[in-house]
């Protein structure tokens, strides 16, 4: 697999720029479904808080082996964990960004860095007790920030774009999730122009 940790890297730092850029009065405007943008803003924060937490977590086997078989095994549903509980922790990553949330961003953007230095490869615990490798789950915290980034700059409307090796990453495992879901010709054909992705059609 080729090192993943660039494309992260890419990805943290274009949030914390996206996070700078956000005006002061929209904070407390809406941001996704039940979320307002600080909460959104918080949610896409545990991107980085998770990568520096479950490092200190070592798991002992390797459970998942593909980012998009993590997005089948790691999610509510699967977990038996209540939404609400998703939206809640949401929440209170929002309000943990205090008065300066761009300083905040920052700071967690820094740690999570500083944390992956030199660390390899190692299989790490992630929600659920689960054993992943450390390259097998950074590409999942890229997705999060990129798509989470886009819903931020639409919500408050302004420009963004992502580094190409974040987007081009992302969008892959996008397919691949669909793919792993069944969905590999729905997806096919609409990319290809020959037909049409049905109404709120999600990979994730």
């Amino acid at each position: 697999m080729t090192d993943p940790v660039a494309p992260f890297a890419s990805a943290a730092r274009t949030f914390a720029e996206l996070v700078h850029r956000i005006p002061a009065s929209a904070w407390d405007g809406p941001g996704l479904g039940e979320w307002d943008l600080r909460s959104l803003v918080g949610h896409a924060s545990r991107s980085l808080i998770t990568v520096s937490t479950y490092l200190q977590t070592p798991a002992e086997h390797e459970d998942i082996t593909t980012p998009q078989e993590y997005y089948a095994r790691v999610n509510p549903s699967a977990l038996g964990i209540d939404p609400a509980g998703v939206v809640e922790r949401g929440r209170q990553a929002g309000r943990d960004l205090g008065d300066h949330p761009g300083e905040v961003i920052d700071g967690l953007v820094s740690q999570a860095l500083a944390d992956l230095g030199d660390r390899g490869d190692p299989l790490i615990s992630v929600i659920g007790g689960a054993g992943i490798r450390l390259y097998t789950y950074l590409p999942t915290r890229t997705f999060e920030l990129a798509v989470h980034g886009l819903d931020i700059a639409r919500a408050v409307g302004i420009p963004l774009e992502l580094p190409a090796d974040v987007v081009e990453q992302a969008t892959v495992l996008a397919a691949r999730i669909a793919a792993a879901a069944g969905d590999a010709e729905t997806v096919l054909l609409a990319l290809t122009g020959r037909g049409q992705l049905p109404v709120s059609f999600s990979v994730v």
